[in-house]
């Protein structure tokens, strides 16, 4: 069994929560055999959007066939 990470910035103009939920459900509709979701930072972005965003970075580690 061989598992491929990648990193995916999930974002949100509402909280940390949802935008780690833009990047899993990012994840789950663009990849098969996910097996763990790893959040490894967050971040707000300021200075290029009119209110605050929420950023989340996290490692998708999935099976490869």
């Amino acid at each position: 069994m061989v598992h491929k990470k990648v990193t995916l910035i999930g974002k949100s103009s509402d909280s940390f929560d949802a935008a780690v939920d833009d990047a899993v459900d990012r994840a789950l509709d663009t990849l098969e055999n996910v097996h763990w979701i790893e959040v490894e930072e967050l971040g707000v972005e300021l200075a290029t959007v009119e209110n605050r965003e929420y950023q989340a970075e996290v490692e998708v580690a999935f099976e490869l066939e």
